[in-house]
């Protein structure tokens, strides 16, 4: 592999990175706290937990169809302020004000009456939170040109997003905090208005402070020209839309690491609950409260564990590149699962938070890595099409993200049934269920992983080709310029 020096052009400054790492705390925490802040449907107001979920799950359908509208209006909108900052800007504010008005729930009302306004301003929010969502995300993509500094840059973001996945965890006790709140619908309320105000803060601090590398001629144009231009993006282009959305689909390379997120994630979410029964019925018989504990201590560990992994892995990435990195990450990872199957034991019980630093390396790994790669993909793409889509790559990416985690949850059940398992029988399980149960859950994630590596292997942008793709962008952008002139 060639030696390569970031040139200083190429490299984003460190306070670039953290205010797009801000964006990335803005947009876990929305996810992490409207999911954390549904029990007090259930537990606050009697809702039926069955309307719960359908609530978790229906918007869900619209905001599939939404993004990757999302992502092809911002590639294609032409403004004096870019194609992304726009969109980041008003969808912060949006989202925040919508997540605000979403938990001032009137008291006294029917289980109708709650099911069809938390499904209707559920809607709203996930539109709100697309518009703010999807340019900030296609936004990192063009931030930089160079191999590794994309790395870097994805690192900082997931580094800084994952400090906000410690907040859900703690909504339902704040929520319930007697000397804050009435009662937890009450504490819901204040809690939406604190997140608005700060999602409306810091979301808007990309659109302020960033700059879009690729945007648009700042020079003086007719603003009814500009409108019609974004009118034409929104609602007067079906086939170009159809024909984008199509492309990205068909693009091997952008499938390939489709494919490798959604094997790596839903291996880990199919069998996320396992641990927890594994820990509970097989390491302690049955204890509910000492697995618990000991299921939390692991949790615990893992989570700490992602960012020493984000940030080696980040490391890892520009020293050996981007498909290797990836490999060696999951291989740990891959080998942090089969752990269970020995350190899961009823002798040594300490022994279950032993595998949980080693399975930080999956998805810590992933996520750091696999946006990088898409900044790749998007090049490449560009080379073949002439045409710069990183909202539409972006957008259908994290919508396989969504879709994959959801029948991930189904499956989940589905397997969990699979074994044999009933409550009922509280520890006394049979040996059949708990040897499944540990099957599952040891190596499930390691079979799926084997296939993750598998396919970014073999999807074709190695370092060295990364940067020919860069080069020979450039050159036709300079010949672009030169025939302009």
């Amino acid at each position: 592999m060639s030696a390569h020096k970031t040139a200083a052009a190429d490299k984003v400054p460190f306070h670039h990175m953290l205010i797009y790492g801000a964006g990335a705390f803005v947009n876990n925490l929305l996810a992490g706290s409207i999911g954390a802040m549904m029990i007090i449907l259930n537990l606050g107001l009697g809702m039926n937990p069955a309307l719960v979920g359908l609530l978790g799950a229906l918007p869900r359908l619209f905001d599939a169809l939404t993004d990757p509208l999302m992502g092809y209006i911002s590639d294609n909108t032409k403004s004096r302020w870019g194609r992304r900052r726009p969109y980041i800007f008003i969808g912060a504010v949006f989202v925040g004000i919508v997540f605000m008005l979403l938990w001032q729930l009137p008291r006294g009302q029917s289980e109708d009456f709650y099911f069809w306004f938390f499904l209707i301003g559920s809607i709203v929010f996930y539109l709100a939170y697309t518009i703010f969502a999807t340019p900030w995300v296609a936004l990192g993509y063009e931030m930089t040109p160079d191999y590794n500094e994309r790395t870097r840059l994805m690192g900082v973001q997931n580094f800084i997003g994952q400090l906000a996945y410690f907040i859900p965890p703690w909504l339902l006790l704040i929520m319930q905090h007697d000397k804050l709140f009435d009662d937890m619908v009450d504490g819901a309320s204040g809690v939406a208005i604190m997140i608005g105000v700060f999602v409306i803060a810091v979301g808007v601090l990309p659109a302020i402070f960033l700059r879009e590398r690729l945007a648009p001629s700042t020079e003086e144009e007719d603003p009814s020209a500009d409108r019609k231009s974004t009118l034409s993006a929104i609602g007067s282009n079906v086939v170009s839309f159809a024909k984008g959305f199509g492309a990205a689909l068909s693009f091997v390379p952008f499938l390939k690491l489709c494919v490798a997120t959604f094997l790596v994630f839903n291996g880990f979410i199919l069998i996320s609950a396992f641990s927890t029964y594994v820990t509970i019925y097989y390491v302690f018989d049955g204890d509910t409260v000492k697995g618990a504990e000991y299921a939390a201590y692991a949790g615990t560990v893992g989570t700490f564990s992602t960012f020493l992994v984000i940030a080696f892995v980040t490391w890892l990435g520009t020293k050996i590149g981007k498909r290797k990195a990836f490999a060696v990450s999951t291989i740990i990872s891959m080998f942090g699962y089969g752990l269970k199957w020995f350190c899961y034991n009823p002798d040594h019980p300490i022994l279950v938070i032993l595998p949980a630093p080693l399975i930080a390396f999956g998805l810590g790994g992933l996520f750091t890595l696999m946006p990088a790669m898409m900044a790749d993909v998007v090049d490449y793409d560009e080379l073949k099409s002439g045409e710069r889509r990183e909202g539409m790559y972006g957008s259908i990416y994290w919508w396989v993200v969504k879709l994959g985690m959801t029948a991930a949850l189904a499956g989940g059940g589905i397997l969990l049934n699979a074994t044999g398992f009933d409550v009922a029988l509280g520890g006394d399980q049979t040996e059949q269920t708990i040897f499944l149960l540990r099957l599952f859950d040891a190596f499930v994630p390691v079979l799926a992983s084997g296939f993750a590596i598998w396919a970014v292997a073999t999807y074709g942008i190695t370092q060295d080709r990364a940067r020919e793709i860069r080069d020979e962008l450039e050159a036709n952008r300079n010949q672009g310029a030169l025939v302009g002139a």
